[in-house]
């Protein structure tokens, strides 16, 4: 499967894309859109998919054995239970070092 464009960018865009960057933001006409005021409905981290890396990893057998129990997906299960607690460890340390 195929990521991302590879491709360079023509000479015409890549210039219309640095001209545009070099603006200032006050400069930048938006009235054909109008600003997102209500964010109710929004997704936190829809669109970020992290790159995954291939590794061999030891696991107690009971441990893999529980998460396999629960059906398919059950290396997404365990990712997503080793990023919840690298979250909660970050925060703890974020919250240690601002006391």
């Amino acid at each position: 499967m195929r990521k991302g464009n590879s491709d360079p960018l023509p000479p015409n865009l890549a210039a219309e894309l640095a001209a545009l960057e070099a603006m200032p933001e006050d400069a930048i006409d938006t009235s054909e859109m109008p600003e997102v005021k209500d964010w109710s409905e929004a997704q936190r981290g829809r669109f970020y998919k992290p790159k995954k890396v291939q590794k061999t990893l030891r696991i107690d057998a009971d441990v893999l054995a529980w998460f396999e129990a629960q059906g398919p997906g059950h290396l997404t299960r365990m990712n997503r239970a080793l990023r919840a607690t690298m979250l909660l460890e970050m925060r703890r340390k974020k919250k240690r070092e601002a006391a």
